[in-house]
């Protein structure tokens, strides 16, 4: 099992904390890791867009002008696409963008993304954010003390921790996610993934 040093809020050692190779010590597979981010980047698209064939833009059931003896190009309608006010042609229509990728997948991605932060050094645990308050202050001290000024930071806590969520909100860098939020996007977007110690247990009851 891989041992990580545990910090506390005020950046010292606090310990270590041994987890398992089956989630933090995997070779990271880079093409799901991919194919998982790309597939919640495409369910975020509304896939809201349309456009009106000209079946279904509204008028134009006369005839413009007769089929001969004007001189002029035979139309049907003035709704065809070629006039102004007509149909588009091969415009967009609403959609789902939806991707579909496995359940083990989508597991597979983030013990890759966990193990990949691990071995660039880029995962911090913190023994608890043990904020009596919701306070700013508290929080923006805790990141100084360790040494993550001015990185995107993506702060990972417990379910019901209502004052970590309220220190942490205000912070423009950091990132907050619920232990029962996980993903892949959110694990790699960052500099650095911090994490509380008792929220690691957790991860590692669903991934493993």
């Amino acid at each position: 099992m891989a041992t990580i040093e545990i910090k506390d809020v005020k950046g010292a050692a606090a310990g270590t904390v041994d987890v398992n190779d089956a989630v933090f010590g995997i070779e990271p597979n880079v093409p799901v890791m991919h194919r998982t981010v790309k597939a919640q980047q495409a369910s975020w698209r509304q896939g809201t867009a349309n456009t009106r064939t000209r079946g279904m833009v509204r008028g134009g059931g006369k005839k413009p002008w007769r089929q001969k003896g004007t001189g002029r190009a035979r139309q049907g309608t003035i709704r065809a696409p070629q006039w102004t006010g007509g149909g588009t042609v091969f415009g967009p229509h609403t959609r789902s963008y939806d991707q579909k990728v496995n359940k083990k997948e989508i597991k597979l991605a983030m013990r890759s993304a966990l193990s990949a932060k691990l071995a660039d050094g880029e995962l911090v645990v913190v023994k608890d954010f043990d904020f009596e308050k919701p306070r700013t202050k508290d929080a923006v001290a805790l990141i100084k003390a360790l040494g993550l000024e001015g990185k995107r930071i993506t702060v990972v806590i417990g379910n019901e921790d209502i004052e970590a969520f309220l220190s942490f909100r205000n912070i423009p860098e950091v990132n907050i996610l619920p232990v029962g939020d996980i993903n892949t996007y959110e694990l790699i977007d960052n500099k650095v993934l911090v994490i509380a110690e008792p929220c690691l247990a957790r991860i590692e009851e669903v991934l493993a």
